[in-house]
């Protein structure tokens, strides 16, 4: 699996009118926590739906990015974070050591 980077409001668009299921990981470049989490997760995204779209979020370099996805989806600014889009409305919001795999697929059905 592979990341797709965030980095555009139009790409924020697509994924709240996308049908099915979407993740966006919210990762600060700067903080050790986050890069754990962030190789956490990676280490098991095999168990995630090949098909699952995965946006990687710089918010150190994209932080309006960042607060947009914040007011967008209704959630309040985290990082690490991840947030569970489904058929663009944010259904799992997991931060810091709450981020998993196994969190994720939870609320997959």
């Amino acid at each position: 699996m592979n990341w797709t980077s965030l980095e555009s409001t139009d790409q924020i668009s697509t994924i709240k009118n996308s049908a099915g299921y979407s993740v966006i990981f919210k990762h600060s470049t700067r903080c050790s926590i986050s890069m754990m989490v962030k190789k956490r997760f990676e280490l098991d995204w095999d168990k995630l739906p090949q098909n699952l779209p995965l946006y990687f979020l710089d918010l150190i370099k994209y932080r309006e990015l960042s607060n947009q996805v914040a007011t967008d989806f209704f959630v309040h600014h985290e990082s690490p974070q991840l947030l569970m889009i489904k058929d663009g409305e944010c259904i799992l919001d997991l931060s810091h050591g709450e981020v998993s795999v196994e969190e994720a697929m939870s609320v997959i059905s």
